[in-house]
């Protein structure tokens, strides 16, 4: 199957600009009647139809950016998108959020807020599933992007990452000094970037420590609470272990109370440590020893660099890493 012609195919063929394409398909007077029928015989003979993002650049900036979330009610990602609202809000503009559970939802939605006329788009987690493959002729035909937790691969978008190899890093190198050398991990679901550089982190600090890294002693859940309780109890009924890194905070309490039902304490017979830092966090019995993230910071970042963007087209594709800090509590170490 011949992918769709673009505005670009146009514009080469006919040997002008994009702007010059888009002021013959919009009808503006400032074309010469020679170019105007050139342009017009190559959208002929290319069979191009103007598409959603079309129209929309060609219409002008409406200062709207869109956002689109796996959900709006996971606290990482709700406190990603405040921060891109409350940074675009201080250079007149808006975020427009929906969300798509699943990348089938995405098609639509990316449609809708096309029609709005967004300026630009923010995406979070687009590699998690195939949401992605929707974006790519959208940024062919020159929207805007930016990724959130998500690194790019041949796309050129920008992107806002948490520095997430470092942080389980700082984790395994904690744990360890505690003296553990059996330490289990519960993941994340295994597609996503973040879980890979998690990984990688934690065999770092044990690569640097000379302890082998068991397959035995690592399961995967899917970020909920009840998955790091299922995790849990299989990494329980397997090989012992004296430490567990738990790739999200909601996974290590839903781990927590498995290993209570089966009589082992934290941090007296078991030390566990999350990542994130949710506000309930500290408040968890024991308190968790966890990796903070600013989440607010990384919607912030995001949407000054979507605005750049759009104000200066020409600018490099920028990659921001956030930092990660560990912060320890009773559930592994002592307390600060």
């Amino acid at each position: 199957m011949q992918p769709r012609p673009t505005i670009k195919d146009v514009a080469a063929r006919a040997g002008v600009s994009r702007q010059t394409v888009s002021r013959v398909l919009n009808d503006k007077p400032e074309v010469s009647p020679e170019t105007r029928d050139r342009v017009l015989r190559t959208i002929d003979e290319l069979g191009y139809r103007p598409s959603a993002v079309a129209r929309s650049m060609v219409a002008g900036r409406t200062r709207t950016l869109g956002c689109i979330s796996p959900n709006l009610t996971d606290y990482s990602l709700a406190c990603i998108i405040e921060g891109a609202q409350a940074a675009a809000r201080q250079k007149g503009y808006f975020v427009l959020t929906g969300s798509a559970p699943h990348a089938a939802d995405a098609e639509p939605l990316l449609e809708e807020m096309l029609h709005r006329q967004v300026d630009g788009l923010l995406i979070l987690n687009p590699r998690a599933d195939e949401r992605y493959v929707y974006l790519l002729p959208l940024v062919e035909q020159g929207l805007s992007v930016v990724y959130l937790g998500s690194t790019p691969k041949n796309e050129a978008v920008c992107s806002v990452r948490c520095d997430d190899q470092h942080g389980a890093y700082q984790v395994g190198r904690h744990i360890i000094a505690q003296g553990h050398t059996r330490i289990a991990m519960i993941t994340g679901p295994q597609n996503e970037d973040c879980v890979q550089d998690r990984i990688a982190g934690y065999v770092q600090a044990f690569t640097e420590a000379g302890l082998p890294v068991s397959a035995d002693l690592i399961a995967t859940g899917d970020w909920s609470p009840d998955s790091g309780y299922q995790a849990m109890q299989q990494l329980l009924a397997g090989p012992p272990f004296t430490a567990l890194f738990a790739q999200n905070d909601r996974m290590a309490v839903g781990a927590i109370r498995a290993a209570r039902e089966q009589g082992r304490h934290v941090p007296e017979d078991l030390a566990v440590v999350g990542f994130d830092d949710i506000p309930l966090a500290s408040y968890f019995d024991p308190p968790l020893t966890t990796i903070h993230q600013d989440f607010l910071e990384h919607g912030r970042r995001a949407a000054d660099l979507l605005i750049d963007c759009l104000l200066n087209p020409e600018s490099t594709i920028a990659h921001v890493t956030v930092p990660c800090q560990l912060v320890v509590r009773r559930s592994c170490g002592s307390l600060n």
